[in-house]
């Protein structure tokens, strides 16, 4: 096998590299590997994060904060965490390593052509988007990250996210220790979203596959991962790619660009939006179908139903506007069997080899 970089762009993130770079950013590479839109950047893999903390000596002591914290007792919780991440974010990171991450960020700049060129800084744990256990959420994403210093110090507030109170509740409760978990970085091209959102590839009300549920707000997809907005929500058919169900939610606010008053780069912030934006649809027809088909373009490369992150650029023209920012297995109606009926249905059993040929290839290899 061939030893890992400590930074690799994401176009460089063969198989045999994904154990050092998570979840985040495997599924980035394996994207750009097969064509989806997906803006560039690299990857900081968990060998920056390891030597870091070994040369740090300070993982021990965070350890054993951690193995004599009550995680029921909220105060001592929160105390213990705040310790941990502040000890994470003193970490320096190797000349070596440093080095990679200064030339990488400097060829993207230079492939853009825009010097400091946006940036977003999005935390890759070892342990992330596995079909068995969702991290998303857990660790933290910086957005508009501009110039290498600042990036620099995003990549250790990522580390830093391994220990949020969130974070080491949930990796108790599924089990993971506190010692094994690496991180690695995700550092991507900033879009510039006039909407964005998510994407399922089946209904997460009642995991029926036959068609891609979306759900869309105006700006920076943060406000509906985080619940801040309540997004518009369409319901698409695999098949015939017609619009089944529309709900326009009244969007009061959106996540934005903010320019900084002291001249500095902008910065994402929360912006009351204008009436005429509040009850008007976030997308339009033809951008409902080109998220549902990027969406169903992931589920057939990775044979299993996806939760998607995508983006609507306003930097891009109509019909190349609609960029993929994010794909893992969707972890909720993946993991429920199929509910057999005792009375065959022939109209659904076409429907279901037409939305899922994967199976349908199966059962004829099989018969």
């Amino acid at each position: 096998m061939t030893e890992c970089p400590s930074v690799l762009p994401f176009g460089n993130l063969t198989t045999e590299f994904h154990p050092q770079v998570g979840g985040k950013c495997a599924s980035l590479g394996v994207m750009i590997q097969a064509g989806l839109p997906v803006p560039p950047g690299f990857a900081i893999t968990t060998h920056a994060f390891a030597e870091a903390g070994e040369a740090s000596g300070l993982m021990p002591r965070i350890s054993e904060l951690l193995a004599q914290t009550d995680i029921t007792d909220s105060a001592a919780l929160k105390a213990a965490a705040a310790q941990a991440r502040e000890m994470v974010t003193s970490w320096k990171l190797l000349d070596e390593h440093q080095n990679l991450l200064d030339q990488n960020y400097a060829e993207l700049c230079e492939l853009v052509g825009i010097p400091d060129v946006p940036v977003a800084v999005r935390s890759s744990a070892t342990s992330e988007d596995s079909p068995d256990a969702s991290f998303a959420g857990e660790h933290d994403t910086y957005l508009w990250v501009c110039g290498i210093d600042n990036v620099r110090q995003k990549v250790r507030e990522c580390w830093a996210s391994l220990f949020t109170e969130r974070a080491i509740v949930y990796r108790a409760e599924m089990g993971y220790p506190h010692d094994e978990v690496d991180m690695a970085v995700a550092v991507q091209k900033m879009v510039k979203p006039r909407s964005a959102g998510v994407a399922f590839t089946l209904d997460p009300t009642n995991g029926d596959r036959s068609g891609i549920c979306i759900d869309a707000a105006w700006g920076f997809g943060e406000g509906v991962v985080s619940g801040d907005v309540t997004p518009d929500n369409f319901l698409v058919d695999k098949v015939m790619w017609s619009i089944n169900r529309r709900t326009i939610s009244p969007k009061t606010h959106a996540h934005l660009l903010v320019a900084s008053d002291n001249g500095a780069h902008p910065t994402v912030g929360r912006v009351e939006l204008p009436a005429e934006q509040v009850h008007a649809p976030s997308l339009t027809d033809e951008e409902i179908v080109a998220v549902a088909r990027l969406a169903r373009t992931a589920e057939k490369h990775y044979g299993s139903p996806q939760d998607i992150e995508w983006a609507v650029d306003e930097d891009l023209p109509p019909g190349e506007n609609v960029v993929l920012l994010q794909a893992r297995p969707e972890t909720v109606w993946s993991k429920k069997h199929h509910a057999v009926s005792g009375k065959k249905d022939p109209m659904a059993s076409i429907v279901d080899t037409l939305v899922n040929p994967l199976s349908a290839k199966k059962g004829a290899a099989t018969g």
